[in-house]
């Protein structure tokens, strides 16, 4: 590998002053991104080819490939050096994240080499998720295009402060000074619309290496500095984190004997000294901190960035996903939020629907309102929407099922943004697929004004009044497998036995409480959360719920589940083959869906998910409703006596 020759004599004479001095070195994340085609991954191999960070058998390997599969004809393609898929070296894109490390005699340097393609978007927001700074690609011959304007968006949605103008293939337009400034005019009207003011332009040749690490000749116009000398000054915001207070999510409890127990995690923000207060959130339990506890020893010290493992003075509840934070300053808690969400999933969001939420060390359901307006990239006008679509950037706002410890990605002043506790991503339940990245603005009001009311008569009293033990008998299947007539059936028996009961059946709630509901994925949805709140509301006025709806997927059967106390959901599958359910046709239902009147409908063209583990299989092939009655009752009799 080449060296400076300061580092080379370093390296002979003395290997550990070289290596504290590589450790004392700043270190900049950075990204590179823009539209397809615009020479990314050709000005990374050229930073790493200038910056001397290639090794010999590298750069043999280099020259090789070039000759075999560059686009160079009889030159170097730098672009091999980054573009290590198989996929990418026969198109010629990029497509996964590649990360390269290269260092100066000044800093240190972490590159994303992020995607350009729409399609690989998703990868985009990855790299620039960690990023400080974005070199914003532009291809001198075309200018400021659509997915230029997206990648700004995105840039400045996770909190890249800092762009790079980087108009690229110059020695394709013959050094052109009056082609980069109108591309620079373009951009900077643009960018003052989306209140990006922290960016700078440099003309430069990937393929030459012009501007990259030396000036090109055939720029002399030019008088600004170059890419490398840019990044060597720039300032770097995470510096920044250290000013905040303190927040330590935590990842891990630490219990290797009963002797000690320390909670490890990443200092998100601040610094933490022995005997510093601290408040544990969500619990709000205080405490001080006693040791900070690292693999080489105690600190007296930790600010943001290490990883450490904290033991505290007192005996308090603290667990993964909890948040250690400054006693006197912490960060709120809240479970209704409004949120910018780039969606990346290939399936549109679907309002309503449980996904996974996970931010920093948090796991929670969350679903997703209908978006209050998606963003256009080309004229920045906000636009009306149902839903979010594959790329699409958005507003809406997000519930989840419990509070979230959290700050606003983007923090009142002026600073790195809050990423540990404000930056999230949706995951998809029954794929865990990532479908979505999000940044939280701020909790709404109703989720800090609306408060749990204690009330006096408890649910323990409602059930003992009516002797009985709270149930929901959630019964699911497909449509005509006699959902409705076991439950009427199961109702008669408890109600004679002098149980006090409900039923809810799909049919009639609709003509109701959700007549304002169709049958789209979304409604049914909220269809099956609706009924699942009012199910929980009557286990808990002590009676004996049953529920009679087709229910079809199982993320919306396990909210309701989680609704409730452990135990007292009971899910009922009434296994009916589609050929018996349809052969009874009782309502004429599946002949209007085979006939393509009837949309959406259950086991024609809207799958049925069956449950995987349910309480109780009703086989009704195997058995009348009757015999299904009574096998249901008896298992209702056994659940209260254990």
């Amino acid at each position: 590998m080449a060296f400076h020759a300061d580092d080379r004599d370093l390296i002979a004479t003395d290997i550990s002053a070289y290596l504290d001095k590589q450790k004392s070195k700043e270190l900049l994340r950075f990204i590179t991104c823009g539209s397809v085609d615009d020479g990314k991954s050709t000005l990374i191999g050229r930073l790493l080819h200038d910056s001397k960070q290639i090794f010999e058998d590298q750069m043999a390997a280099l020259e090789s490939d070039s000759r075999r599969v560059g686009t160079q004809g009889s030159n170097i393609d730098f672009a091999l050096l980054v573009d290590g898929l198989a996929a990418e070296r026969e198109q010629g894109i990029t497509i996964d994240v590649a990360y390269r490390f290269f260092a100066t005699d000044k800093r240190k340097f972490i590159v994303a080499d992020t995607p350009g393609h729409e399609q690989y978007t998703r990868n985009m927001v990855t790299g620039a998720s960690t990023a400080e700074l974005a070199v914003l690609l532009v291809d001198a011959r075309k200018g400021v295009l659509e997915q230029t304007r997206r990648h700004s968006i995105l840039a400045q949605l996770v909190g890249i402060r800092r762009m790079v103008l980087a108009v690229t293939k110059m020695d394709l337009v013959d050094y052109d000074r009056a082609a980069f400034d109108a591309i620079v005019a373009d951009y900077r009207a643009f960018a003052t619309r989306i209140g990006i003011d922290r960016w700078v332009a440099i003309p430069v040749s990937g393929l030459n290496g012009d501007n990259i690490a030396q000036r090109g000749e055939a720029m002399g116009w030019y008088e600004g500095l170059t890419l490398i000398e840019h990044l060597e000054t720039v300032p770097i915001d995470s510096a920044s984190d250290e000013a905040k207070p303190f927040r330590m999510p935590v990842q891990w409890v630490n219990r290797p004997d009963q002797h000690f127990r320390g909670f490890a995690g990443q200092i998100a923000g601040g610094r933490i000294v022995p005997g510093d207060g601290v408040r544990i959130l969500p619990s709000g339990r205080t405490s001080t901190v006693a040791r900070i506890v690292t693999l080489d020893g105690d600190l007296d010290e930790a600010v943001a960035g290490q990883s450490v493992t904290l033991t505290l003075a007192d005996e308090v509840d603290c667990s993964r996903g909890d948040v250690i934070a400054e006693a006197k300053d912490p960060p709120h808690a809240a479970d209704q939020f409004e949120a910018s969400i780039v969606w990346m999933g290939e399936e549109e969001m679907v309002p309503g629907k449980g996904y996974w939420l996970k931010l920093g060390t948090q796991t929670v359901t969350a679903t997703v309102a209908h978006p209050k307006y998606q963003l256009n990239v080309n004229t920045l006008d906000e636009l009306a929407a149902k839903t979010l679509e594959l790329n699409a950037i958005g507003v809406a706002d997000v519930t989840t099922d419990r509070a979230l410890v959290f700050e606003p990605y983007r923090p009142e002043r002026d600073g790195a943004p809050n990423r540990a506790l404000g930056g999230f991503i949706l995951i998809d339940k029954l794929t865990n697929a990532t479908v979505a990245a999000g940044m939280l603005h701020f909790a709404l009001r109703r989720a800090e004004n609306i408060h749990w009311q204690a009330l006096d008569v408890s649910r323990e009293t409602h059930a003992r009044l009516k002797g009985q033990k709270p149930a929901v008998l959630w019964f699911t299947g497909l449509s005509g497998a006699g959902k409705s007539t076991i439950a009427n059936l199961v109702e008669k028996k408890l109600a004679a036995m002098g149980r006090h009961t409900f039923l809810l059946d799909g049919d009639n709630v609709r003509h109701g409480l959700n007549k304002d509901l169709g049958f789209t994925e979304a409604d049914r949805i909220e269809n099956i959360r609706r009924v699942g709140e009012v199910a929980k509301l009557m286990a808990d006025a002590g009676l004996i719920v049953l529920t009679a709806f087709i229910s079809p997927f199982r993320a919306e059967r396990d909210m309701v589940r989680h609704m409730m106390k452990d135990g007292e959901f009971l899910e009922i599958f009434v296994d009916t083959p589609l050929a018996d359910a349809e052969a009874r046709d009782v309502k004429g239902l599946y002949g209007k869906a085979r006939a393509g009147d009837l949309p959406n409908f259950t086991g024609i063209d809207s799958p049925y998910e069956p449950p995987e583990q349910p309480e109780l299989r009703i086989d009704t092939t195997a058995m009348s409703a009757e015999e299904a009655a009574e096998k249901i009752v008896s298992s209702v009799l056994e659940f209260e006596r254990n």
